[in-house]
């Protein structure tokens, strides 16, 4: 059985008002390529009907093969799952609420026929968000750009294609904390942005509520920047300096200024605070890259798939099996 042209991944979660129409849209809009396509679909942990829709649609077309996680792994580990598994020459990487367009889909394979490795949906219009969501986002992506090591583009997400050679080279980076976006950026290749206008939520409700994004920012910042750690070091200096000239005005008064007491707990006080904060934060800062190392020791799997279907012909669900024997 030959490879297919192209292999679309979609993480779920809780999406069982939204899985029929998004397979319709991805349907309609790869079978207007007249290529061979396949779909996988990893359930990351769905506590609705997600899974059996999802069986429902994998009985009814051979062309999608779905994934299930033994628990709720989080979204960038179900989408390694699927780079994982596919077989198809170009990549597409979409989430399945159908914020992403599928039609999108088309475009981007223009640009990959053109000789794109890499092509990125850039958002030029987000619809249905809060003005909070919008501008953190917006200040997220900026931070980011000037902070990081690598080049990421403004305003884009997880939605892009992605040559089979960038799959290949991406499957083997296996860090924990994943920040997908800027992985693939990391690893080059000749890349273009496609804008589309990011819609509303079809149905239900958005799985990525502040607490997630944050911790998501702080994977993102940590996996491609030591600037924090930076940071800590100028408030080191800083306040280093800061005390240095404070000691000399001491000296000064004490010696030249007759008049002048110093008197009171308040200023002590009030520095002991400010310096044991900086600490704080500083051992704060140090203790998230500490704690990322950690992880990375332990060795541990990315994600545990508990059922898969519409691999029985493919060696990656072997080759799955075969690395967690090789887990440390």
């Amino acid at each position: 059985m030959s490879n297919p042209q192209y292999s679309v991944i979609a993480p779920v979660y809780n999406e069982e008002e939204t899985l029929p129409e998004f397979y319709r849209q991805i349907k309609e809009t790869m079978d207007s390529t007249n290529e061979s396509w396949e779909i996988i679909l990893i359930n990351d942990g769905s506590r609705d009907r997600s899974w059996e829709i999802m069986q429902e649609l994998r009985k009814n077309d051979p062309r999608v093969k779905i994934l299930s996680f033994a628990k709720n792994f989080g979204h960038q580990p179900a989408v390694t799952a699927g780079l994982d598994f596919t077989m198809g020459n170009a990549v597409v990487m979409i989430d399945s609420d159908l914020q992403d367009p599928p039609s999108v889909i088309l475009d981007m394979i223009v640009k990959w026929k053109e000789g794109y490795d890499l092509v990125y949906g850039v958002r030029s219009e987000r619809k249905g968000e809060t003005w909070f969501k919008e501008v953190t986002a917006k200040l997220f992506y900026r931070i980011i750009f000037h902070i990081t090591d690598v080049n990421i583009p403004l305003d884009t997400g997880d939605f892009r294609l992605m040559d089979r050679k960038v799959v290949d080279v991406l499957q083997s980076m296996r860090e924990r904390h994943r920040f997908i976006r800027g992985m693939t950026v990391w690893i080059g290749f000749k890349q273009a942005g496609v804008e589309y206008v990011r819609e509303e939520r079809f149905a239900g409700t958005t799985k990525y509520p502040f607490k997630k994004m944050f911790k998501f920012a702080l994977d993102a910042i940590t996996s491609f920047s030591y600037v924090p750690l930076q940071i800590a070091t100028y408030f080191g200096f800083s306040i280093a300096g800061l005390s240095a000239i404070g000691t000399l005005f001491v000296v000064y008064a004490r010696l030249f200024m007759i008049n002048h007491e110093f008197t009171g707990q308040a200023t002590t006080l009030v520095a002991v605070l400010f310096l044991g904060g900086i600490q704080l934060i500083t051992l704060g800062i140090m203790g998230e890259y500490l704690g990322r190392i950690y992880d990375e020791v332990k060795g541990r799997p990315l994600y545990v798939v508990r059922d898969m279907q519409g691999f029985e012909d493919s060696h990656v669900a072997e080759t799955y099996y075969r690395s967690l024997k090789h887990v440390q």
